[in-house]
């Protein structure tokens, strides 16, 4: 069974698609990946997929009217509280799928039917399959479409006999991470030093707790700040929390991501350096 790793964050923008990226690399088409951040995926900027097939996904359900039998009466309409229904037309933008107007309309004339909700990639890289997607406009059921990111990626380890699945997560401790972590074998939380890092490094470390799963700790950009990573040193050895990294910062990073390549493969450096040592850290964790 293949090992499952996610990548996950506080907030956006810390480095943690590079740092998946970098991962990818050192697996040595041993792994399936994963953009889990389906919100706003971006792991196809730095592996450059050849997309081999794509399936819709129908997750999300929206209420649709039976034209003939509705009266008009209003009911639906005053009872929405999202403002998606009126007597006259539906606003599938603002329906929340909740199916309210479906049971109390009187004339049976609402129903919900499953849309179309994104569009599901199996992808080659130069390092292994690669399951991603693209969300349709306005769709909100993002957990729902990780977990199918998953299962894929899942699927995908199992009939290739692969290592490992590694997970671009999403930031943040909403409905997505939690169905990016769930169940999963280990999560590498990036943190930079700053005082809302920390703080959303424990509420991250609240949703894994929660839910039982093992949490390690990266720092990213560590030497910008020495004093907050100390204090996120600190916070890791009060909680028992293993801290597998401290990533120094480097203008090699976008670079490399200007170039639409991975750490690894522009001259060598000090943060390929550090995450190589990381991804050992994780070998040795999981073994």
């Amino acid at each position: 069974m293949a090992k499952q790793i996610t990548i996950i964050s506080g907030k956006g923008g810390t480095g943690k698609t590079t740092f998946s990226a970098g991962l990818a690399y050192l697996a040595n088409g041993k792994a399936v990946l994963a953009d889990a951040d389906v919100d706003a995926p971006d792991l196809h900027l730095l592996l450059n997929p050849d997309k081999k097939s794509e399936e819709e996904l129908k997750i999300s359900k929206k209420v649709t009217r039976i034209e003939d039998k509705c009266t008009k009466c209003g009911i639906c309409e005053d009872a929405c509280r999202y403002g998606a229904i009126t007597t006259e037309a539906i606003n599938y933008f603002k329906c929340e799928g909740c199916g309210l107007c479906t049971h109390i309309c009187p004339e049976n004339a609402l129903e919900l039917e499953e849309i179309f909700s994104a569009k599901l990639f199996n992808s080659n890289t130069r390092f292994g399959p690669f399951v991603h997607v693209e969300m349709a406009i306005g769709e909100g059921t993002s957990g729902r479409i990780v977990s199918a990111v998953r299962k894929q990626a899942q699927k995908i380890a199992d009939e290739q006999s692969l290592d490992y699945i590694i997970v671009d997560g999403s930031p943040g401790i909403g409905c997505p991470v939690i169905a990016s972590i769930t169940g999963v074998d280990l999560t590498v939380i990036i943190v930079e030093p700053t005082l809302s890092g920390i703080h959303d490094l424990e509420r991250v470390i609240g949703i894994t707790n929660h839910f039982n799963v093992k949490p390690t700790v990266c720092i990213n950009k560590y030497d910008i700040n020495i004093e907050n990573s100390d204090e996120i040193i600190s916070y890791c050895e009060e909680n028992n929390i293993q801290l597998i990294g401290k990533i120094p910062f480097n203008d090699i990073v976008p670079k490399s991501i200007v170039q639409n390549k991975t750490i690894f493969e522009v001259k060598e450096n000090v943060v390929a350096e550090e995450i190589r040592n990381i991804w050992n850290n994780i070998q040795k964790i999981l073994s």
